[in-house]
Parts: structure tokens; sequence; C-alpha cells
């Protein structure tokens, strides 16, 4: 049999504080899943040349009507426009799958089908009931950065 003392046991000889502790340690994180937070998530810090930001590509690749998708960063650049770019999460609001493509105005998710419009991110095609949220991007001459 062990020696190490059980939750219980913690309890009972703490009294009140101990267990104020241990309910304060099993509270809510403040995440509930939503994710229709249009907060940016990255944090950026300024890189050799003084820019704020990561640099994520040049705007001659962004095609107009279109975009790219970043996987590592997570984030989908378009350019519905020309000279007009927006970034979205590339994560699907509706089962958290890095969306596919984009193609014909719309930006792709290959898991269910869902359809987000290039110009806000919101849906174009369910099964997804969120739109994707937007993040902060900087264009500085030919350069496209994510804040």
């Amino acid at each position: 049999m062990s020696n190490r003392p059980t939750r219980r046991t913690i309890l009972i000889a703490t009294g009140g504080a101990g267990a104020a502790a241990l309910v304060a340690g099993c509270g809510d994180s403040g995440d509930n899943g939503d994710t229709s937070d249009s907060t940016p998530t990255s944090t950026a810090s300024p890189d050799q040349d003084g820019q704020d930001g990561e640099e994520l590509a040049s705007t001659d690749d962004i095609p107009v009507g279109g975009g790219t998708i970043f996987k590592d960063e997570e984030v989908v650049v378009t350019q519905p426009e020309q000279g007009e770019f927006k970034a979205f999460s590339a994560i699907c609001t509706h089962q958290r799958c890095t969306v596919a493509t984009v193609a014909d105005g719309t930006i792709n998710c290959a898991c269910h089908g869902s359809k987000f419009k290039i110009t806000d991110g919101s849906v174009a095609h369910p099964p997804a009931t969120k739109p994707l949220p937007e993040k902060q991007i900087t264009v500085d001459g030919k350069s496209i950065r994510l804040v």
C-alpha cells in the first residue's frame, strides 16, 4: 500500500483553504470552444529589418480573386480585388480541419465541404455555421506580414 496522500486526505487535512485551492486549480480556463473570436492569436515581434510581424509572402504570390493557404502559420491570405488583401484563420470552424484550397471566390475545406467567402470569411456553404476568424496582416510595398 502506498504512503502517498489522496486528494481526500489533503482536503480533510487542509480544510477550506485546501479545498478552495483545488477548486481554483480546476476552474474554467476561459476557453469556451468558441472559434468565432476575431482577435489575432499570433504575437509578433520586430524582425531583423525592424518590421513588425512575420513575412508571409509577396503581394505577387496572392492571385487576384483567389488566395494562398499558409499551413504552418494556420492562415489564408486572399486578394478579392486587385490590391485588396484579407487574411483569415485557415482552421475550419466546423470541425477544425485545415482548409485545403482557394478557388472560385471561396476558401474550401475538404473535410466536410464547408466553403467561406474570400471577401470576409463568412460561410458560403455549410456545414460550417461560423465565419473564419479574421487575422491581422500588414502590406508594406510588396511584403505581406502577419501581425
